[in-house]
């Protein structure tokens, strides 16, 4: 099958100008977007929130207290069905900012750090490029620190107000006081604030209408009303910054965005896929001096009060922008735009998924049309109900696990604890629109359930889903031996010039493939310290001292460097761009069938036969030697249980600690483990980085029979990995000696 990578098209890494540098810094860029005349371009406010479903007034719940964004919708564009690809903030915040998935790119762990291929940017960089003055206030989240090419400003303070004069600005203000740790925040601080707000816009607990997969109890009640309060705090915020553009005079000049980042910061929403961890508000605001810029063929689209049931994704956000910029979308960009002159066609599928969400780890792909959702459980033998020790903080979250261990919930609330997962759920949302009526096993649904089986299937393929792959054996695979890359110092190049010449040509190239430049020359005055995006040539002059350093998405930045006007630094002809760097991991992947094999071993997920799990065993692959151990040990098939039993032990001899982790993990479970206990303790020390996470968690489920290995619980407590700590912390906590 043809790969996402193949249909690259790489011939923009390839493109040099003499002289220029427009392409040395941003391949994607067309040579010209810097200095190409446009006669005016709109300015872009995005209002960022977090942790909030579609739990608004102007959707419809007259629950909520929001006036200032209702207001909002009335003067725009209300979208119905927007949706994350993930149920948390950071996979979801790095698909935002580079219009990729982060199961393509691998950044689709929580807080993994990740490494894109090297023609990945943050969106905001094509638009620095094309003269925008960008801001960031103030989070960003993005699974890799944000490059300093990324924005202008990204601070407590950055304001589109520093621009330029004449400049056109892209902004985005974060606000986070709906995050999910306010739900739960009874200080004195957040009390004071939320008694600030008048009698009319609290929430009373007894008239909230809870999920049916809640127990109705007074703690979960004030969990929801508080919920609710503080996005009437973030609508106050909301209004504030849109006061700020009607000040300045530039509300008919700003096309506004107000969206959320994922679901409600809730259990069984925030980190899930169900609709109410990924479907989210959005809502556009377009000036009438813009509507025929965003919707060419159809301005009165995107008139007051409109309301539009397009499905749209998150990766659609960053074609979007570009388009509405007036920039070409690159080509590896997967999202599609549904505003301006590169608008595409509606989408007919979103895509989400789950990986770990902090300590704990789940693998689920969800496929979404406008009414049927379906979602592959990979580690169908997984509970939902996995411990998140941030998560169990939560009051709600509290109250169910009371319940359930005192066996009082009913109907749908006892689905999360179900020891279990179905391996595929379909739900009808137009009838069922909380998920809990799965539908993949109901013979009226047969076509359907087909249909997005197969879709589900392609996405997977052609998107290069690394999903599969272990998180010890990718991280080896992204950042060998744990060490991060730095990006190559830049160089200068320069015509040789004549004494007495007042200006002096310089071209900054690095050879770090993917690299951008950032630059500065000092001299000027007070804006001497701010980084410029390099995307040509720089005139230099008499006095003034040229200052530059490279950067690239997963690496360091490289040190600074510095050009005065006399250094001789000269060359027949300017240095050629870098193509594209064939050291990267997903380069190297692309070269195996190794994404192929672990399909197809998950293909056999429920099958029960020994077989082709014994024969995977002797693979070469570590990660489906590890999915054959997992195949092995849920196996249905008991008939055949000495068998995998005895190719478990062989396996705790595996080269790969993924492998022996897994294989120990059987065995304990299947009564073994005087061979299996040394090796989970061996591998609690494992210099690959998450095998101790792998391992804790292992010795976490095997509950009581992990009491032999108590000193090293205890002192996993101390690891420098965090989540380790928790999850040692918990399995003390369960063994009853925390």
């Amino acid at each position: 099958m043809t790969s996402f990578k193949d249909n690259m098209n790489r011939r923009r890494f390839m493109q040099v100008a003499a002289g220029s540098a427009a392409v040395m810094a941003l391949p994607q860029i067309p040579l010209n977007a810097a200095k190409k005349a446009t006669p005016e371009r709109p300015n872009i406010l995005w209002i960022s929130t977090e942790d909030i479903s579609p739990d608004l007034g102007c959707y419809g719940d007259s629950y909520a207290v929001t006036p200032n964004i209702d207001e909002l919708a009335a003067r725009g564009v209300r979208y119905t069905n927007v949706y994350s690809h993930a149920g948390v903030c950071a996979p979801t915040r790095s698909g935002i900012i580079t219009g990729m998935y982060p199961t393509t790119i691998g950044t689709h762990h929580m807080r993994c750090q990740g490494v894109p291929p090297e023609y990945v940017k943050c969106f905001s960089e094509y638009l620095r490029a094309a003269g925008y003055y960008c801001t960031n206030n103030v989070k960003t989240d993005y699974q890799f620190d944000p490059p300093p090419s990324a924005w202008d400003e990204c601070s407590r303070k950055a304001h589109w107000r520093n621009r330029g004069k004449d400049q056109p600005f892209f902004a985005i203000f974060n606000f986070t006081v709906s995050h999910e740790s306010q739900i739960r925040n009874r200080t004195d601080a957040m009390l004071k604030r939320l008694d600030a707000l008048t009698p009319h816009e609290r929430h009373d607990p007894d008239k909230a209408v809870l999920p049916p997969y809640y127990p109705d109890t007074s703690k979960v009640r004030q969990d929801w009303a508080q919920y609710y309060d503080i996005i009437t705090l973030t609508d106050k915020l909301v209004a504030d910054v849109l006061k700020q553009i009607e000040d300045d005079g530039l509300a008919d000049d700003t096309i506004v965005w107000f969206w959320g980042d994922h679901g409600r910061g809730l259990p069984r929403a925030k980190r899930w896929i169900y609709d109410s961890g990924l479907r989210v508000p959005l809502i556009i605001h377009v000036p009438s001096k813009w509507r025929k810029l965003a919707m060419p063929d159809n301005p009165d689209s995107v008139k007051p009060g409109a309301v539009n049931d397009d499905l749209i994704a998150f990766i659609d956000f960053a074609p979007t922008m570009l388009s509405l910029a007036g920039i070409k979308i690159p080509d590896h960009i997967q999202g599609k735009a549904f505003l301006g002159s590169q608008k595409g066609e509606p989408r007919e599928y979103i895509f989400a998924a789950r990986d770990r969400m902090d300590e704990a780890y789940d693998l689920i792909r969800a496929v979404r049309d406008k009414r049927y959702k379906y979602i592959r459980n990979y580690m169908w033998y997984l509970t939902r109900s996995q411990d998140i020790n941030y998560m169990n903080e939560m009051p709600t979250m509290q109250e169910m696990r009371r319940l359930n261990a005192e066996d009082k919930l009913e109907g749908p609330q006892k689905q999360y604890f179900e020891e279990t997962k179905p391996i595929e759920e379909l739900y009808d949302t137009a009838t069922d629109p909380h998920e809990v009526n799965n539908l993949a096993g109901d013979p009226k649904y047969k076509d359907v359930l087909r249909r997005m089986r197969v879709i589900h299937a392609k996405w997977v393929r052609e998107t290069g889903d690394i999903g599969l792959i272990p998180e010890p054996e990718f991280d080896e695979m992204k950042r060998p031996g744990g060490k991060y890359e730095k990006t190559t110092e830049p160089v200068f190049w320069a015509p040789k010039w004549q004494p007495g010449e007042a200006t002096r040509r310089v071209t900054i190239y690095c050879p770090t493939p993917g690299s951008s430049i950032v630059y500065r020359i000092s001299g000027y005055g007070q804006n001497d310290s701010a980084w410029r995006l390099y995307t040509k040539s720089v005139w230099l002059t008499q006095g003034k001292v040229l200052h530059a350093k490279a950067c690239r998405i997963g690496f360091k930045d490289s040190g600074q460097v510095s050009f005065r006007f006399d250094d001789k630094v000269s060359g027949p002809k300017p240095p050629e761009t870098p193509t594209m760097d064939k050291q990267h991991w997903l380069h190297k992947l692309d070269k195996t069938d190794l994404l192929k094999r672990l399909r197809e071993i998950k293909e056999l997920d429920g099958s029960g036969e020994n077989g082709p799990y014994l024969k995977a065993l002797k693979g070469k692959y570590a990660s489906v030697r590890y999915w054959a151990v997992i195949g092995l040990h849920y196996r249905s098939n008991k008939a055949e249980a000495e068998q995998a039993k005895a190719a478990c032990k062989k396996a705790l001899d595996n080269p790969a600690a993924v492998v022996r982790i897994a294989a120990a993990h059987a065995l304990c479970d299947w009564g073994s483990e005087d061979k299996a206990l040394p090796v989970l303790a061996e591998a609690l020390n494992d210099k690959t980085d998450k095998a101790g996470l792998y391992a804790i968690i292992a010795l976490n489920k095997i509950g009581e029979k992990a009491r032999p290995l108590l000193e090293q619980i205890k002192a996993a407590q101390k690891d420098s990995d965090n989540y380790v700590q928790r999850v040692a912390q918990t399995t003390m906590e369960l063994l009853g000696d925390a």
